[in-house]
């Protein structure tokens, strides 16, 4: 998932493309250019045609998160799907992780432990998470990266539109509704190796939040 990441893309798609090779099974990593005007995009096709398993999608124009998912999964071939922002802000070592736990569940969700986390973000994701039961109900545990079936998207066609998360937090609610196998565990993420963060601000919040309530209609 990549939005304005020319200082930080490279070195997180060969960290991500080292932990595949090194799980020895069939994989292929999408870069999603998300209309970005800093020489990202470029610096994709470069990867992409220096590195096997590795090909680029461009946007012409910037579709925020919710055209990025909408892309990754309709770009997808192999039988799980995961996603990673192209800050280097998690671990590739998550895939072998959610691999492993991926032979007893549909879903594999990370969340962040209260630990090491500051007192506002503790107070937010609290505040996160009594919305969202109070709009749709008990929900698995979920913030950062998660890893699901592919097969799930040809069962459960989703609707969401708009430039957020939404999505993603339909697919969860679909697929959670529907008896899919879901598992949430601890996961870290690290500090962003440059930049600032495209999402952590009030216009992506304020999106975020509308688009919610318009699924809660919906659902």
């Amino acid at each position: 998932m990549a939005y304005a990441e020319a200082a930080t893309l490279d070195g997180v798609v060969r960290e991500i493309h080292a932990a595949l090779v090194a799980l020895r099974r069939p994989y292929e990593v999408v870069i999603v250019d998300d209309g970005s005007a800093d020489g990202t995009g470029d610096l994709a096709d470069r990867i992409a045609g220096e590195t096997a398993g590795v090909r680029v999608v461009h946007h012409g124009t910037n579709r925020g998160l919710g055209g990025v998912y909408r892309t990754g999964f309709a770009e997808a071939r192999q039988d799980f799907v995961t996603f990673f922002p192209a800050d280097g802000q998690f671990s590739a070592d998550l895939l072998g992780r959610y691999v492993a736990l991926m032979a007893e569940a549909d879903f594999v969700l990370g969340y962040f432990p209260p630990a090491g986390r500051s007192l506002a973000g503790r107070v937010l994701s609290w505040g996160e998470r009594l919305l969202y039961r109070a709009l749709f109900g008990p929900l698995p545990r979920f913030q950062g990266i998660l890893m699901f079936r592919r097969s799930v998207l040809a069962r459960l066609p989703l609707t969401s539109t708009g430039r957020g998360w939404a999505v993603l937090m339909e697919l969860i609610l679909r697929a959670s509704r529907a008896g899919c196998r879901m598992r949430s565990i601890p996961i870290e993420v690290r500090p962003r190796r440059s930049g600032v963060s495209k999402v952590q601000n009030l216009r992506t919040i304020t999106s975020n939040l509308r688009q919610v309530l318009e699924l809660r209609l919906r659902l």
